[in-house]
């Protein structure tokens, strides 16, 4: 690969030059704030910058979230201390989803294949009811099923079946939940 031809090609990150630079130079130092303990703020502050988020969110200190306004959160989902929501796609996060902390949502990757090091991006949807325990990594593309979990410290890069446990990198499934 050759990365001194490195380009993103067709993609932008989706909002204007000055939304970007106060996203980075205030918005996301205040979400990521230990020092803002409050989720009401951290939600105000995202909804502000194109988040779509519904009611009773709780957001821990030291979340991350690479662009807001490719956010979209249900109600009454939890995101954990250290959780990094790195969006170049869009991430849904359906109603009643724990995310626990150190999870890493991952939206984009590089075709190892292509001589420029292309960026591929696609999305992540975690359907409601869902849990990724903490240190797990959920890459582009996934589908979370409705009711799934990925226990501790899981990796999958593919979609998840509903209502079933997955464990391990790769996940795999171990049972079905009641």
């Amino acid at each position: 690969m050759h990365l001194n031809n490195y380009t993103l090609g067709t993609y932008t990150p989706g909002a204007s030059y000055w939304k970007q630079l106060l996203w980075y130079f205030l918005g996301s130092p205040l979400v990521e704030s230990d020092w803002l303990p409050f989720s009401a703020i951290k939600v105000k502050i995202l909804r502000t910058f194109g988040a779509k988020i519904g009611i009773g969110v709780r957001i821990k200190p030291g979340v991350r979230v690479k662009f807001p306004w490719r956010l979209v959160v249900g109600n009454y989902a939890w995101i954990g201390e250290n959780a990094w929501i790195d969006n170049l796609a869009l991430v849904t996060i359906e109603s009643h989803v724990c995310i626990s902390q150190g999870v890493y949502l991952c939206t984009g990757n590089h075709d190892w294949n292509h001589p420029d090091f292309k960026l591929i991006t696609a999305p992540i949807h975690i359907e409601e009811s869902s849990w990724i325990a903490a240190k797990s990594i959920i890459g582009p593309g996934v589908i979370v099923g409705k009711g799934a979990v990925l226990v501790l410290g899981g990796v999958t890069g593919r979609s998840l079946e509903p209502m079933t446990i997955y464990s391990g990198n790769p996940a795999q499934p171990v049972k079905k939940r009641k």
